[in-house]
């Protein structure tokens, strides 16, 4: 409320500023019509001087006084009738202060409201994290937000054959609940039709049946059908489903697409960019997921704050910046005292923070970081820095092991 009333208040004195210059206009200024009087009696006492001088002759001062005079009631003429040439009119001026108060105060608010966010609190880092961390933990569940979803808004029409087969498959399954082909067809079935929270229900008894046979890809289906279902909201459960099937292939594409949008939908868009930027760069161009990759990680980029990206050219991989010191590095080092050395692993220390921070990196660029800290003795940095690349390998059982046991190796466990 305060920066309102601060912004407001500044608008309307400039605002004021300008409506009252407009309202004054030049009422300081001479009438011209004065000073035409003015200039014209000097000339009368100039014709005398001249007179008395004998620089004219009584004709001439004769004539020349009759041609001022004439000019003076002319003058004197329009000052009694107040058709000063410099006057402006008491309607225009009160309508353009009008106009500046408008546009000041109107302007400043309609530019506000398209490019700000009215109502927002002012929220640092870490509360921004934590706030997300929170929409994440206390988002509803699989069942209110398919509640949500308008009745038929997924479920397309099908024909009269279509019908019939189905109403026989939901039949043959609901009688041999283990049959696995069964269930499988019918999941799949179910999602041509678009009927969705009838796919994922059968999709889960493919999952059961399988048990600990399924695949990372049977986990994938039965998350990509339970996302649909909820119109591209991903639930807890889901996200239940997207963590098995990154446990059995940390590579899965699509599972790194719908996590980075699980990211994004928790205010996390830092996280959603880095985990689909990776995905981008290591996945087939043609891949779907590629593709629902490459069509809204530029809007990903800008709400993370990533000013330097550049959508590769489709089939290209995005290029890598070289990581890690130089082999000049190295060997100017080598010739440095304690002091010296100890300086300029600060720095490339700070380096490497300051670049993942910005652009992210790999798992093995965050252990490094966090070992770096931990030589370095910044115990507290090296902590915040293994608690972020948590939050970032949390779906890479892989990265996540990787990073945990450099925080192990730096003395942050036990």
């Amino acid at each position: 409320m305060s920066f309102w009333l601060i912004i407001s208040a500044l608008a309307f004195a400039i605002a004021a500023l300008l409506a009252l210059a407009i309202l004054r206009g030049r009422t300081g200024d001479e009438p011209p019509a004065a000073y035409d009087l003015r200039v014209y009696r000097d000339q009368l006492k100039e014709v005398e001087r001249d007179l008395a001088r004998g620089v004219i002759g009584p004709d001439d001062a004769e004539r020349i006084r009759a041609e001022v005079s004439r000019r003076i009631l002319a003058a004197d003429a329009q000052l009694q009738k107040g058709l000063q040439e410099g006057a402006q009119p008491k309607s225009l001026a009160m309508t353009a202060a009008a106009l500046s108060l408008l546009v000041m105060m109107g302007g400043s608010i309609w530019v506000y409201m398209q490019l700000g966010a009215p109502g927002y609190p002012d929220m640092s880092l870490a509360s921004r994290i934590d706030a997300a961390q929170d929409a994440r933990e206390n988002r509803i569940s699989q069942a209110e937000a398919e509640a949500k979803v308008p009745a038929g808004a997924t479920v397309q029409a099908p024909s009269p054959d279509f019908i019939r087969l189905m109403e026989q498959l939901r039949t043959a399954v609901a009688e041999r609940p283990r049959d696995l082909q069964g269930a499988v067809l019918l999941a799949r079935n179910e999602a041509a039709l678009g009927n969705f929270a009838a796919a994922h229900k059968a999709q889960a008894r493919v999952l059961s049946i399988k048990g600990d046979q399924a695949t990372a890809e049977d986990y994938v289906d039965y998350a990509d059908m339970m996302i649909l279902a909820a119109g591209g909201y991903v639930s807890p459960e889901a996200e239940a489903a997207l963590r098995a099937a990154l446990t059995r292939d940390p590579q899965n594409g699509p599972a790194r697409y719908y996590v980075g949008l699980l990211q994004a939908q928790t205010g996390r868009p830092d996280v959603a960019f880095r985990t689909w930027e990776a995905a981008l760069q290591d996945g087939p161009a043609d891949a779907p997921y590629v593709l629902a990759i490459r069509a809204q990680i530029e809007d990903m980029a800008f709400r993370a704050g990533v000013r330097n990206f550049t959508l590769p050219p489709e089939g290209d991989a995005p290029a890598v910046a070289e990581r890690g010191p130089s082999a000049e590095d190295i060997q100017n080092a080598e010739g440095m005292s304690a002091e010296e050395r100890m300086e300029m692993i600060r720095t490339m220390v700070q380096s490497l923070s300051d670049r993942l921070a910005l652009e992210g990196g790999n798992a093995s660029e965050w252990a490094r970081l966090i070992g770096a800290l931990g030589v370095l003795g910044d115990e507290r940095q090296a902590r915040l820095i293994w608690e972020e690349s948590q939050s970032i390998f949390w779906d890479s059982p892989e990265g996540l092991a990787e990073v945990n046991e450099a925080a192990r190796r730096a003395g942050l466990t036990e």
